[in-house]
């Protein structure tokens, strides 16, 4: 009930009706995996530069349709330092060229998500960080319906070893799943795995 009242009152303050799409219902079996690359951890003071964003439809990822962001600085953020470079493999040059300005890269997410829930690993940071980009945009916070890969995969743990330690990191996650890796720090291949982790781990179910 209390999810229920929370998204109306979401609906309610959204600013601008052309955005009202993101409360239709969602089309089932359908969902987004999404993944932001960042110049750090602070949710406050750092920044958004890329994202990528993989469909999941039933058993299917769709790498062939997915979304990817580069974001420029227009003067918003500090420039990317040396780590920042070196882990991304973006220079500043980069985003200069081929990105976009953060209220177009709001807008291409939120008309590639549309209605679907949201799936992720550490989720609740990358959702934070995209708030920052779409709250001035609609008004609101992304109000899609969020599935954080790593408690799906404790809960699937904890059914078969109640009360064992249960590893989280996502190298751990992905070895024992069995699933295969990509490069880190890239947000398609991030959201990717993250995807299969889930499509994974919806194929195992309650044991």
């Amino acid at each position: 009930m209390l999810k229920h009242l929370q998204r109306a009152w979401r609906q309610h303050q959204l600013r601008d009706p052309a955005y009202r799409f993101l409360f239709d219902p969602a089309p089932p079996d359908e969902w987004v995996s999404i993944d932001c690359e960042t110049t750090g951890l602070d949710r406050a003071k750092d920044q958004i530069i890329s994202i990528g964003a993989v469909p999941i439809r039933g058993q299917r990822v769709l790498t062939s349709q997915r979304l990817e962001v580069l974001i420029r600085s227009d003067g918003g953020r500090a420039p990317l330092t040396a780590d920042n470079v070196r882990i991304h493999q973006l220079r500043e040059a980069d985003l200069a060229e081929r990105g976009v300005s953060p209220a177009e890269a709001a807008e291409r997410v939120l008309r590639f998500i549309g209605p679907r829930p949201l799936v992720g690993y550490f989720l609740e940071f990358d959702v934070a960080m995209l708030n920052r980009l779409v709250q001035p945009l609609i008004g609101i916070p992304l109000p899609q319906p969020q599935i954080e890969v790593s408690g799906l995969y404790y809960d699937h743990k904890y059914r078969q070893q109640p009360g064992s330690h249960i590893d989280l990191r996502f190298d751990a996650l992905m070895t024992d799943l069995q699933l295969p890796r990509r490069p880190a720090h890239n947000p398609v291949n991030d959201a990717t795995m993250a995807a299969l982790a889930f499509v994974k781990l919806r194929a195992l179910g309650p044991r």
